[in-house]
């Protein structure tokens, strides 16, 4: 936990900063907090129905990873010293984007085995690049690796 101030705090700072910005959007949803271990907060914006809310996604979830930073900073601005990890979710597209970049990966580990052949993804954002090592980490026919320079890093599936 981050000194002077507790998760706790750092979720209703990062709320209400979310709670003020969908009122001036005019985008009506609740914001939840849920604490995920004891140097994590993920802040959760729902709405029913959900079709507004993909505004605060947008492609490829670019948005979604603005407001996350914004949100970010805007809570170590209120902190006199380093703040938890604040993760933002919108109409759990975390949660889905990850389920999708797992059945993507199988599927590139799949032709990698079958082609003999390495495969390099196309340059992803740092989450999504995880969840792909992540959804190959058991799969032992491939390894992975992380290659380039930011914002054009990609994974690189080849045959183990």
């Amino acid at each position: 936990m981050a000194e002077g101030i507790t998760l706790a705090e750092q979720g209703a700072i990062g709320k209400s900063f979310l709670e003020g910005l969908l009122a001036s959007m005019n985008i009506v949803a609740e914001v939840g907090v849920r604490e995920i271990d004891e140097e994590t907060i993920e802040l959760s914006v729902d709405a029913n129905p959900p079709t507004e809310l993909g505004v605060l996604v947008g492609p490829r979830g670019t948005t979604l990873q603005a407001l996350q930073e914004v949100t970010r900073t805007v809570v170590q601005s209120k902190s006199p010293s380093r703040t938890d990890r604040i993760l933002v979710d919108v109409a759990q597209y975390r949660e889905r984007r990850v389920a999708a970049l797992g059945r993507f990966a199988q599927q590139v580990a799949a032709e990698v085995r079958e082609s003999g052949e390495e495969r390099a993804l196309e340059p992803m954002s740092a989450a999504d690049r995880k969840a792909i090592h992540d959804a190959l980490t058991d799969v032992t026919t491939v390894v992975t690796r992380s290659e380039g320079e930011e914002p054009r890093r990609f994974v690189v599936v080849s045959p183990a």
